[in-house]
């Protein structure tokens, strides 16, 4: 069977400079047949479309139990997201199951190809909220996961660099993470990239997430990502800023929290991802994400 990545990873990984990505890329059918070897596992299909920083390979495990086999590049630090969903241990997410070679995780079988993204907004976002209150616990006790602030110090970097006319969106992007770092308001395990694209429907229970970029800190960090979800449709409504607003304020109450600093980081990560968006190429993306922290 061929160990092809789907073409949406190997764009991703173009727009990269990583040697270690790189490499990876080329040693990848390798890589597979390792760990498949490794855990015993008949493989079914690669995964399409896929996610940009990984390769899913559907697989049956020896006693016809079925699984995913997940393979991710060095940049996408697979083992710290081996680490966070042995903290959940299936609570909310998908379980792990193993860790049969460097770099891949042998996962629970979901249901890869329905995310919260087949249902109506309001319903996604009751189920996306509901999902992502059960992975917030106390981070695991061993050392290796990044906090909020490593994690966007990067990030704020390149904000610093924004051209003229985005100037006044990072400038003030910038600004509310200065002071949301000044006064942290608590350290809790948190997916990194919650969306509702990484919450699929499953067996032991109706949705759980995966994909996690896991880092520690505030849940307003965690919560601001969901925010964003299906950006472009607010962005084409007529009541879209209002709406946004709206939307926010529910988030924060539903699970309780600050609004002001679900806010001030929904601009932050707005105003980042659209300046992201638009180095890679991706226009309308970036620009429906820089309308949107404007509204804010």
């Amino acid at each position: 069977m061929a160990f092809e990545p789907p073409e949406r990873l190997v764009r991703a990984l173009a727009e990269t400079s990583d040697n270690g990505d790189a490499a990876w890329r080329e040693r990848l059918p390798g890589l597979v047949e390792e760990a498949l070897g490794a855990c015993g596992a008949a493989p079914e299909r690669v995964h399409a479309p896929g996610g940009r920083s990984s390769l899913v390979v559907l697989v049956r495990l020896p006693d016809d139990v079925p699984a995913a086999l997940k393979l991710a590049p060095p940049s996408a630090a697979p083992q710290a997201e081996a680490l966070a969903l042995e903290r959940w241990d299936g609570w909310g997410a998908c379980r792990l199951l193993g860790r049969p070679a460097p770099g891949a995780l042998l996962l629970e079988r979901l249901r890869p190809d329905v995310s919260l993204r087949s249902l109506a907004q309001a319903k996604a976002l009751l189920e996306a909220a509901d999902t992502l209150r059960k992975l917030w616990v106390e981070p695991p006790a061993e050392a290796g996961l990044p906090t909020v602030a490593e994690r966007t110090a990067p990030q704020a970097a390149t904000l610093e660099a924004a051209p003229g006319m985005y100037r006044p969106l990072a400038d003030a992007a910038l600004a509310a993470r200065t002071e949301l770092l000044a006064d942290p308001s608590e350290e809790l395990l948190l997916h990194g990239a919650y969306g509702q694209g990484k919450i699929l429907a499953g067996d032991r229970a109706p949705w759980l997430a995966v994909g996690p970029s896991p880092v520690t800190g505030e849940r307003a960090y965690d919560l601001a990502r969901l925010g964003l979800d299906r950006v472009e449709d607010l962005v084409g409504a007529d009541t879209g800023g209002s709406t946004s607003r709206r939307r926010l304020s529910r988030l924060a109450d539903s699970l309780d929290v600050d609004r002001e600093r679900l806010h001030a980081w929904t601009v932050f990560r707005a105003v980042y991802g659209g300046m992201a968006a638009l180095r890679r190429g991706q226009r309308a993306m970036g620009e429906a994400l820089l309308e949107y922290a404007g509204w804010l």
